[in-house]
């Protein structure tokens, strides 16, 4: 019994060595075992600061975008019910957020029917939409392609270990431990990265979503109040 525990960690301190375990501690650092994956692991790094410049970016756009005064449409229905189409004005271009410029662009167009109106607010509300998403589809091929870049460093651990295997002629435990570590590094670094862009793209989804609803609600509402009747 103790011979074979003792055949047992020597072959797990064969395998660590040979696996990159560079300054021969015993273990495996986080970094000792990324740079295992080879140069494989230089474009997934780009892919994840990618998303994470990304998200951050846009995490604060749609933020800004979504910021808006509760009582913003309360303040334009009091403005224009009373005639004062020009303080409504004023106070919506003095407000930086998408529903304001929407609100702006239907009061631009006041006076004239009702369709023509719904339509000006329209295209500036889907121009709002596509700043609001800009990059955003960076994260959905990140989410696609880190997975792919994965696998490539799996099918290369595994031509480098049939390599060896073939060139020593004889299965030695270190040659089929450092391929094995190089496609599970890989393979894993690359599922993680594609996940984690997966999830950072639908959470921004379902911002953008959110503010796009109180755009059509802030619409609907101005639409509203230029059929009510004037003081």
């Amino acid at each position: 019994m103790f011979d074979f525990l003792q055949i047992a960690d020597t072959a797990q301190q064969i395998v660590k060595f040979a696996a990159g375990d560079t300054n021969h501690d015993g273990n495996l650092s986080f970094f000792e075992l990324l740079k295992m994956g080879g140069w494989i692991m230089i474009p997934l790094a780009a892919m994840l600061l990618f998303a994470v410049y990304v998200f951050a970016e846009r995490t604060m756009a749609i933020r800004n975008a979504a910021k808006i005064d509760d009582n913003f449409m309360n303040i334009i229905r009091d403005n224009i019910v009373s005639g004062n189409v020009a303080a409504a004005r004023s106070f919506a271009k003095n407000n930086s957020s998408p529903v304001a410029r929407i609100i702006d662009k239907g009061i631009q167009r006041i006076g004239k029917p009702i369709d023509s109106i719904e339509k000006s607010m329209d295209n500036v509300g889907q121009l709002e939409m596509y700043k609001m998403e800009r990059n955003l589809g960076v994260l959905s091929v990140i989410s696609k392609a880190a997975p792919i870049f994965g696998f490539v460093g799996t099918l290369v651990g595994l031509m480098q270990l049939f390599s060896k295997i073939n060139n020593s002629n004889e299965f030695e435990v270190g040659t089929i431990a450092g391929g094995i570590y190089t496609k599970l590094i890989t393979s894993i670094t690359g599922l993680v990265i594609g996940l984690c862009a997966y999830l950072a793209y639908n959470y921004l989804k379902t911002q953008i979503d959110k503010t796009a609803n109180r755009m059509e609600a802030a619409e609907a509402d101005f639409l509203d109040i230029l059929q009510e009747p004037t003081r």
